[in-house]
């Protein structure tokens, strides 16, 4: 299974020099989880620098993937995850959502660096 943080699918969506490396993570429909989180912080940051339609585009696929909502008990996980890795907010529901699933988290985030199952790419 496979987790792709916000960071993965901005680079992804952009093009950018490790967008190939992402795609391996996103195109794998069948294996994609999506914490809702992530839809949140690319559509925040899509409508920000384009406009709605443009967020919507970029929604339509990210929902190809299975969304995992934020329940009660990712939400305590979270925070233990954030407290023992010194996570964000953000970046702890998204790894409390690949380890309640045994996947591999797909990143450009350095508050991944060296985290287990962990794919990070350098900006």
């Amino acid at each position: 299974m496979n987790v792709v943080d916000s960071s993965a699918w901005l680079s992804y969506f952009a093009g950018d020099k490790n967008a190939t490396k992402f795609a391996k993570g996103i195109e794998n429909l069948d294996s994609l989880l999506v914490p809702s989180i992530t839809i949140t912080e690319v559509f925040k940051h899509v409508l920000r620098h384009r406009d709605e339609e443009a967020a919507l585009i970029v929604i339509a696929h990210m929902k190809q993937g299975q969304v995992i909502a934020l329940s009660s008990e990712l939400a305590i996980d979270a925070a233990g995850f954030g407290i023992t890795h010194k996570l964000p907010l953000a970046d702890s529901i998204i790894f409390a959502t690949a380890r309640k699933y045994d996947a591999t988290i797909w990143t450009q985030d350095k508050d991944f660096k060296g985290l287990e199952n962990v794919k990070y790419y350098p900006k």
